[in-house]
């Protein structure tokens, strides 16, 4: 399964980007903010340090996501349906590449839902595939902890995990890069919007524009 956290990070560390392209420009200030937004402290990583930002959607896919997920849809042997935008993480880095030359550096993950006409698991299944999240959520939000910050919370509850590729099509349950932490509200609004993406509704089967939010 290839990971649905859709990456195409522009390192100006590394001066270059994965394969489909370079990522879009920051976002324009002209357009309207993400839903909602959480931001990490800064984490030790090997050679430096990393803060992580997460904006919000859903959003329509830019031409780039629609592309990559008609290509992956069909080389699993699927149809694409629609394609759903549902956040953007923000990363700076700062360290050293060779000491004592410092860098500050970053750049963006986004984060799409491909709605491939996977078919749907039966309910035995999807049952047990939920009975896998329950027993290990407390253990993956450490694991995400880890790397990004404590789990966000909403007062002093847990923001619930959202699973990239649901559960009722197939989704690992317990992989962190099919899980992200969303915040109540908009995590409904993903629970809506996904039926009518996998149907082939709007505006989930159309394309958006390529910069459809502000982070500023």
């Amino acid at each position: 399964m290839t990971s649905p956290w859709k990456a195409l990070l522009l390192m100006a560390l590394v001066g270059c980007g994965t394969a489909g392209g370079p990522f879009p420009p920051a976002p324009a200030s002209t357009a309207p903010l993400a839903s909602a937004k959480w931001e990490g402290p800064w984490m030790l990583v090997p050679g430096g340090q990393w803060k992580a930002a997460f904006y919000y959607g859903p959003w329509q896919c830019n031409r780039h996501w629609m592309d990559s997920c008609r290509m992956e849809c069909a080389g699993q042997g699927y149809a694409l349906k629609g394609c759903m935008w549902l956040a953007d993480m923000k990363l700076d880095w700062k360290g050293q590449v060779v000491p004592p030359v410092r860098v500050d550096s970053g750049g963006r993950l986004a984060i799409y839902h491909c709605c491939c006409d996977y078919p749907r698991v039966s309910p035995m299944q999807n049952r047990a595939l939920r009975e896998q999240w329950k027993n290990q959520t407390k253990t993956l939000r450490k694991r995400w902890g880890e790397k990004f910050g404590e789990w966000p919370k909403g007062g002093e509850d847990h923001w619930p995990g959202h699973h990239l590729r649901d559960l009722l099509h197939g989704g690992n349950p317990t992989d962190l890069n099919n899980i992200l932490p969303t915040p109540k509200g908009t995590h409904g609004v993903f629970n809506e919007q996904y039926p009518v993406c996998y149907a082939g509704g709007p505006p989930w089967n159309t394309v958006g524009p390529d910069l459809p939010y502000s982070d500023k």
